[in-house]
């Protein structure tokens, strides 16, 4: 579950971020065998801000039983954001969906100080969003996840040079 410890806000902060881009129509996909929503929706639908996903989702399936579900994109993504946040999507991901909560997560991690750690848990409350990669979590404002990122350039696609902050919660914590 989320902690509530605070930690130094650099030990981790972002995971499946963020603004500044426009999203992909995922061109289908399978709930219980039927076509129906793309992944963007699917997320939204369970209280989530579509850019903890990144562009070009190609298609997922979902149990909507368990909540167990996968993403598919093209093959493995991976992007930096403002030049010292690293994310890596595997080209196949997923866990376990329900309202505003994602669990037992696997193929998405981030990069903390030299270590790739593994995102878990993301958990809407309120206005914010938590990550937690086990060992320790972070809490950002939902608005910094209102757009898609994009494998290979981030947020900073268009060449502009211009880097979109992301702005943290400062509320970090450890079990």
């Amino acid at each position: 579950m989320f902690t509530t410890r605070q930690i130094a806000s650099v030990t981790l902060t972002l995971p499946l971020l963020i603004t500044a881009a426009v999203i992909t129509t995922v061109d289908s996909a399978a709930v219980d065998g039927v076509t129906s929503l793309t992944a963007y929706d699917l997320l939204s639908s369970y209280g989530f801000p579509i850019g903890i996903l990144p562009k070009g989702v190609t298609g997922y399936n979902l149990d909507k039983s368990t909540g167990k579900f996968s993403v598919h994109l093209n093959g493995d993504c991976s992007f930096a954001l403002e030049g010292s946040y690293q994310l890596r999507y595997k080209s196949k991901f997923g866990g376990y969906i329900e309202n505003n909560r994602l669990t037992s997560l696997y193929g998405v991690s981030v990069k903390v100080l030299f270590l790739w750690l593994n995102i878990v848990e993301v958990v809407k409350d309120g206005d914010n969003l938590g990550f937690s990669v086990g060992i320790a979590s972070a809490s950002f404002p939902l608005d910094n996840f209102l757009i898609c990122p994009q494998c290979g350039c981030g947020l900073n696609c268009n060449n502009s040079g211009e880097i979109l902050k992301i702005r943290n919660s400062h509320l970090v914590s450890s079990v």
